[in-house]
């Protein structure tokens, strides 16, 4: 069994596979061969934005895998420069035109909150850009909604008024950083949580590094990477680690032939603070892209 034949059943009955593929990469940027080597390898779900600049290249290796794109869900995102009732419209455009393709199966919004101001009037924002969602899911250029890097009080202002809530919010999660009120509201409000940054990524005291997880790894048999996409699973979290090599990419999906304990997953849910990138959606700005009119 791998993550390709399990699946968590969204709010509107569909099903995800239990793992996906990021393509947050700067090896996928111009090259189009790692993302090829993951269809090869068996996944079905992918995850880009915008913002990656990566649309493209998944788009040209779908085509040349000669599989039929309704097997494929492909998700993607606009940015916080691409936002608003009129900016929502125009880049899910530009980000059809660059997957050549003619709908996508979940669209979300990357971030919340453009500034972090006091002043800034990110939840009048969010709700026009929200329902110009809704109107492209009736257009049937959009299958479903989701959101990323929104906590509860986000998530709060769009489901007080929204006609379709979201499906899914992509937050980072792994060990050391697991966000258990989000967690907690999510699962009250029947959206899924999806991980990004699984493994933890670029930062000194990485969860690669972390004595618990190296001790897990030599119990089970397992590399430190499927110790934490294990914990993810087991917390109800679908988890989308990117790879540039195959047998990463193989290796990722093959978690799914062992369990870690109840008190291992506490444990590790209770870890000191590790391995976060400091993006905090409420006070960390995020950059605008050099050129969000690369089509």
């Amino acid at each position: 069994m791998t993550g390709f034949d399990t699946f968590y059943t969204l709010n509107d009955g569909t099903r995800l596979p239990k793992i996906g593929f990021g393509t947050y990469n700067e090896e996928f940027a111009d090259n189009e061969k790692p993302i090829f080597e993951a269809i090869e390898a068996g996944y079905r779900f992918f995850d880009t934005a915008s913002l990656y600049e990566t649309e493209r290249y998944l788009g040209n290796a779908i085509k040349k895998s000669g599989i039929n794109r309704e097997e494929f869900i492909i998700e993607t995102k606009l940015w916080i420069d691409e936002m608003g009732y009129d900016g929502a419209k125009k880049a899910l455009e530009k980000s059809l035109k660059r997957l050549g393709m003619d709908y996508v199966d979940i669209y979300m919004i990357h971030w919340p909150r453009e500034t972090g101001d006091e002043d800034e009037d990110w939840k009048k924002l969010d709700r026009e850009t929200w329902k110009a969602m809704e109107e492209m899911v009736d257009e049937g250029i959009v299958k479903r909604l989701g959101v990323s890097n929104f906590l509860p009080h986000h998530l709060e202002n769009l489901l007080a008024g929204c006609n379709i809530p979201p499906v899914v919010d992509q937050l980072e999660l792994h060990p050391g950083y697991s966000q258990e009120k989000a967690l907690v509201y999510l699962k009250e409000h029947d959206i899924l949580p999806m991980a990004w940054s699984p493994l933890g990524r670029g930062r000194e005291n990485a969860t690669v590094g972390n004595s618990v997880l190296v001790k897990l790894a030599a119990k089970y048999g397992r590399s430190v990477q499927q110790i934490n996409l294990r914990f993810l699973l087991q917390k109800d979290i679908l988890p989308i680690p990117k790879a540039s090599s195959k047998e990463h990419m193989i290796s990722n999906a093959n978690v799914f032939d062992f369990e870690l304990t109840e008190d291992e997953i506490s444990m590790l849910s209770c870890m000191p603070q590790t391995a976060w990138l400091n993006e905090h959606p409420d006070f960390y700005i995020p950059e605008k892209k050099s050129n969000p009119d690369n089509i």
